[in-house]
């Protein structure tokens, strides 16, 4: 049987928001990971999704969700990174931060949309 996990794109504000929600609709309270690769580990199964890979994600407000991890949080997101990150990955960084504030490249949503497409299988994903 199909599982559906559901993404009210109202109650996303944010990646942190966003962690949350997801989190919440795979595995209840407490989630799991705060980052990308959680993230598609995730969707890999075994950690909350079926290791079947029969599962859907409805995204419902999708839209609402876009703009709340475009460019500005993309930007935000890559702030925080660049101070954390090794030296030597800093300039490919700054790269894609100055790309967010110009408005340009992919975004935090545009990410975690091709994470979904490329660990699970066509028509997982619905963007309502």
């Amino acid at each position: 049987m199909t599982v559906t996990y559901v993404i009210e794109g109202s109650e996303v504000t944010g990646l942190e928001r966003f962690w949350q929600v997801i989190g919440e609709a795979v595995n209840g309270p407490g989630g799991f990971g705060r980052n990308l690769d959680a993230f598609a580990d995730c969707l890999s199964g075994g950690m909350g999704t079926p290791d079947d890979g029969d599962f859907v994600i409805d995204w419902r407000n999708h839209a609402l969700s876009a703009r709340a991890l475009g460019h500005e949080e993309t930007a935000r997101r890559l702030r925080q990174q660049i101070g954390r990150a090794h030296p030597t990955n800093r300039p490919a960084l700054q790269r894609a931060l100055d790309e967010a504030l110009a408005g340009r490249g992919p975004t935090l949503f545009d990410q975690l949309v091709q994470i979904v497409e490329e660990r699970t299988t066509p028509g997982t994903l619905r963007l309502n």
